[in-house]
């Protein structure tokens, strides 16, 4: 009877172990699947490089580019996210992944130069890679947010009278998902709007030597929500808390330096431009769950 229990319970206990196993390995995210073009440089420095993933398509087909996050301090290309690659190329649409120069590589606005160049690049291929000029999206979270909005909503910076072709390549996308997003660079309106903001977490250098005027006016350009206006493509905002919800008790600055608040100045003032939105946050019901359902309806239903 002894035995019979103890192999019971060895029973049980193998198969507590084999189901722990297995919901371990199907909880590991897949992995990411080799580029078509890997590391592709778009500039000089080390930093300005690229993965392009080609959907299995034919003809001109939309693209994605993703943006990182990271402070402007860090962050990788190389850390990009399997599923939504593989949820896009099923639905035959592009994704690329851009690394940009960090403060210890060049002042701000050295990143922002990076993906506009890149963006110029990666449009010039459009030919060869089988990419639509007029399909183009972009999303990243926090310092990436910045980068795929600034590139939204900046009037085009392309010069057709450039005598480098790159240049002559528009900078435009045809939606744009920032994700935990700040809409303003200046800090004074952090502290005034932001809960839980009450000092300056950047140094004093995190953007340039500059100072009085002239830093203001760069703290102007950098602030994405100046750069709104009704010819915007459509939006997805993404935050992970609700406007009422408490200061936590640890890593307040980080979750206050995420907060919907900026998201919910760039709604309005997106929505008052006429420029169709979508904020997302704990609780309500919003058209799109998240920003790859977004932007499968917007670039590859252009006319929607």
């Amino acid at each position: 009877m002894k035995t019979a229990n103890f192999l019971h319970t060895l029973g049980w206990v193998v198969l507590i172990f084999i189901s722990a196993s297995l919901g371990q390995a199907q909880s590991k995210p897949p992995p990411i699947p080799q580029p078509t073009y890997a590391n592709v440089a778009y500039g000089d420095h080390t930093q300005q490089v690229f993965d392009f993933w080609k959907a299995n398509v034919d003809g001109p087909a939309p693209l994605v580019i993703y943006i990182h996050g990271g402070g402007f301090t860090g962050g990788s290309h190389d850390r990009v996210n399997a599923s939504n690659i593989k949820r896009l190329a099923d639905a035959g649409i592009h994704h690329a992944s851009v690394e940009y120069r960090f403060l210890k590589h060049a002042k701000l606005p050295a990143a922002h130069e990076d993906v506009v160049r890149a963006i110029q690049f990666i449009r010039s291929k459009a030919e060869e890679w089988g990419i639509d000029k007029t399909r183009i999206g972009a999303y990243g979270g926090s310092a990436g947010a910045q980068l795929v909005a600034y590139l939204a909503w900046h009037d085009d910076m392309a010069d057709p009278k450039s005598e480098d072709p790159l240049a002559r390549e528009s900078t435009r996308l045809a939606a744009v998902a920032p994700l935990n997003a700040q809409s303003h660079r200046t800090l004074d309106w952090w502290i005034e709007n932001i809960p839980g903001y009450d000092k300056y977490h950047n140094p004093p250098d995190f953007y340039t030597d500059l100072r009085g005027v002239a830093q203001q006016a760069l703290f102007e350009e950098l602030s994405i929500i100046n750069h709104i206006t009704a010819d915007d493509p459509p939006v997805f905002l993404s935050y992970r808390m609700k406007p009422d919800d408490q200061i936590p008790e640890e890593n307040a600055q980080g979750w206050s330096v995420h907060h919907v608040n900026f998201g919910i100045a760039m709604e309005d003032k997106l929505l008052r431009a006429g420029v169709e939105v979508t904020l997302r946050y704990p609780g309500p019901q919003t058209r799109f769950e998240n920003e790859i359902e977004f932007f499968i309806h917007h670039l590859s239903n252009p006319e929607e």
